[in-house]
């Protein structure tokens, strides 16, 4: 009762979760060009997701599985269906993630369903010391590529699962909004929420999480280990104002949604400026044809550098004049720091020690 006086207090007063603030770029956040300035290693086709087996980079593309090596990505497996999400157990065996419905491992073991509930939008992936797969399924309702559409409907159906090496898939979590991203940190298991624009840290054994990160300017995704301990976190979009007014505008949403292109909707992106239909290109956003790096942005290209506890250290940007937008996944490979930038389809690299340089000057 408390909580729902509470929920409607906020909403009639604009503050709490119904508040349109979205949180400053700054400290830690502090705007650069990293991620813009960072080389450009290839352009593929439809990239989703990285991972690798402890030598080398491995890259999700449609339905391949791509090894980076010799300066070109070499197949190395393929499947019937696109692969969403990639992770490699200990012994660098793959284990993939198609069309969001089948969980697969190398040796031909798949799931589709995780406490009776089949799988619709698997995400992410990733392996515990102890051989446990853990995997985020986004919503109950849309596959990977409408994620967009989650978000403008208030989407809260998201789930962690863990699969035991000697057991069925079962849930961490359910209930959140959209999950994007699980890594196991000790005796924990971390999961990005998404929409929450948080951090959650879950027990196994399914119990409340509490926020390890939390009032994000951006929504989370992927989780890497980083050397030294903590994680690479990518944030594919930023916040704006005006796309927090519009989700809480439930008619103007409705209507949008029903009458609208998706391609044109008030929204976060993975890419923008590329054609004059889009929304947000007024004069804020441009002057004299120049695009202002601190406009509102509609896609961005963020990572950010998570301590062991959570604490952000520092952060690897593509500001709004940029085009690394949209980076669903960054990880770290004998001092390099690889990126999935998904709106320009682009491979990036960039040395963590000219990152830790560059942001301590």
């Amino acid at each position: 009762m408390i909580q729902a006086l509470k929920s409607f207090s906020d909403r009639f007063l604009g503050r709490g979760e119904a508040a349109i603030t979205v949180p400053p770029m700054d400290g830690a956040l502090k705007p650069n060009r990293l991620i813009e300035d960072a080389e450009i290693l290839a352009t593929f086709d439809a990239p989703e997701d990285l991972a690798t087996d402890g030598k080398s980079l491995l890259i999700a593309d449609g339905r391949r599985v791509l090894r980076w090596q010799n300066g070109a990505g070499v197949e190395i497996a393929t499947f019937d269906r696109p692969v969403t999400a990639l992770a490699c157990a200990a012994d660098g065996s793959l284990i993939v993630a198609l069309d969001g419905q089948q969980i697969r491992r190398a040796d031909g073991q798949s799931w589709n369903a995780a406490n009776g509930k089949p799988f619709v939008a698997i995400n992410a992936l990733s392996v515990g010391a102890d051989g446990t797969i853990y995997a985020t399924d986004g919503s109950k309702e849309n596959p990977p590529e409408k994620w967009v559409h989650d978000l403008m409907g208030l989407g809260r159906s998201g789930r962690a699962i863990a699969i035991p090496a000697a057991g069925e898939p079962g849930e961490i979590a359910s209930g959140l909004e959209y999950a994007f991203g699980i890594a196991a940190a000790g005796n924990e298991i971390w999961v990005s929420e998404s929409w929450r624009h948080r951090v959650l840290s879950l027990t196994s054994n399914g119990g409340k999480g509490r926020p390890v990160v939390d009032r994000l300017p951006g929504y989370p995704s992927r989780l890497t280990p980083a050397a030294g301990g903590g994680f690479w976190l990518s944030v594919f979009i930023t916040r704006t104002q005006l796309v927090e007014f519009v989700l809480r505008e439930r008619d103007y949403r409705t209507r949008m949604m029903k009458e609208i292109d998706p391609r044109y909707w008030v929204s976060p992106a993975l890419t923008s400026g590329n054609t004059f239909l889009e929304p947000m290109q007024g004069a804020h956003i441009k002057t004299m044809g120049i695009l202002k790096p601190w406009a509102p942005p509609r896609s961005y290209g963020l990572v950010v550098r998570l301590a062991p506890d959570g604490l952000l250290r520092y952060s690897l940007h593509s500001r709004v004049d940029g085009k690394n937008h949209g980076v669903v996944a960054a990880i770290e490979i004998d001092g390099a720091l690889y990126m999935l930038a998904k709106g320009p389809r682009r491979l990036l690299r960039i040395s963590v020690q000219d990152v830790e340089r560059s942001v301590q000057a």
